[in-house]
């Protein structure tokens, strides 16, 4: 039995310090990897492998880092090797699951014919007009704009996490949200949420 003044052992694999470091991230990269793979048991699948490979690296994290970028920065690696590695394979389904409309669709199937990881993620989006609006503009403010205004992370964590300089990263969110005010426009004023400018 334990008492307050016994003292206590380290923990030497720092599984502790692991833990305390990104439960408070959890819920978070949770979505995040809902978003990424529209699939829930892929989703967990990537969090459990993200979790995992945060854990054997932790030892490579500097103490007052951002740990949610660290998080994301895994989570979003893993997932691009992961989309790699399927595209490079076979479609892999249950039996069960196969309708011949699938398997029709399927035999025409070629790896260059796939859909990028970036459309998949998109398509995750519930909106179709705003994640039409996103693909219509180029990759990399399509990504900053979502670092910035669906994860919410700041200029610093966004350049960090895309190895590209702060003004960069200022520049194509502008850039960004500025195509897609002009894409939205007509779909901010069917809902209400605008008016239509005059142009002259």
């Amino acid at each position: 039995m334990h008492t307050e003044c016994e003292p206590r052992t380290a923990d030497p694999s720092g599984a502790t310090d692991f833990v305390e470091a990104i439960l408070p991230c959890i819920d978070q990269i949770e979505r995040g990897a809902r978003r990424l793979t529209p699939n829930k048991y892929d989703a967990e699948d990537l969090v459990q492998e993200t979790l995992l490979k945060a854990y054997s690296g932790f030892h490579t994290f500097r103490q007052g880092s951002n740990v949610r970028a660290w998080l994301f920065r895994i989570m979003y690696n893993t997932w691009v090797s992961r989309y790699r590695a399927r595209q490079r394979g076979p479609n892999e389904q249950l039996c069960e699951d196969f309708t011949d409309g699938q398997l029709s669709a399927e035999a025409g199937h070629t790896a260059a014919g796939l859909r990028s990881a970036e459309v998949e993620a998109l398509e995750a989006l519930r909106d179709d007009e705003i994640a039409d609006a996103l693909a219509a503009i180029p990759a990399a403010n399509r990504m900053v704009v979502y670092y910035a205004d669906v994860e919410g992370y700041q200029y610093r964590e966004i350049a960090s996490l895309m190895g590209t300089p702060v003004g960069t990263v200022m520049s194509r969110l502008n850039r960004g949200r500025r195509r897609l005010r002009e894409l939205l426009a007509d779909v901010a004023y069917e809902r209400g949420m605008a008016r239509h400018s005059a142009t002259c």
